[in-house]
């Protein structure tokens, strides 16, 4: 019996003390979304991206057709010129999947760039967030745009658009 009353209390404390935190969501993308410099940063690197894209076709196009004359020449040349020209075609390739690497890979130019202009929007947003969190007294935030996962969520915690407006902007204008 004394062990019932223990585990009891126990679960009522537990209770107390999960249902005392004050909880909240937000959904960063939808915040983003009406920050005109997040859009517009967007927008840049969109572009840029798209520019270095065609750029990185561009020379993949050049070896596939230095490949396809290759093919077409192969009877007629010698094996010191196919040996030459195989390697003229590797190296292209190599130099073609370095510069895309260089281009798009982890910590490639768009990642720098995409911090250089994406990131201090973002601290602005977790600044908003977190100043918001301790002038309500919340316990928690969660973001239910990112990696956690939010089954259900009221829209009474949905603090949203409390985070668009403390930041400045007017709710509902994003496209």
């Amino acid at each position: 019996m004394k062990n019932y009353i223990l585990a009891l209390l126990f679960i009522v404390g537990c209770y107390f003390s999960v249902s005392a935190q004050r909880l909240a969501y937000v959904d960063s993308e939808y915040i983003l979304k009406h920050i005109p410099d997040y859009k517009s940063a967007q927008k840049q690197l969109d572009n840029q991206s798209a520019m270095w894209q065609k750029e990185v076709d561009t020379r993949f196009q050049e070896i596939e057709k230095m490949y396809q004359t290759y093919q077409a020449d192969q009877v007629l040349l010698s094996a010191e010129m196919k040996k030459r020209r195989e390697n003229e075609i590797i190296d292209k390739e190599k130099a073609a999947k370095d510069y895309q690497k260089l281009k798009f890979g982890y910590e490639g130019d768009l990642f720098k760039e995409r911090v250089k202009l994406i990131k201090p929007i973002q601290d602005r947003v977790a600044a908003a967030i977190k100043e918001y969190a301790e002038t309500e007294d919340l316990d928690m935030i969660f973001d239910k745009s990112a990696g956690v996962t939010l089954l259900f969520g009221r829209n009474t915690y949905d603090k949203s658009s409390d985070i668009i407006t403390k930041l400045g902007y007017k709710v509902g204008t994003a496209k």
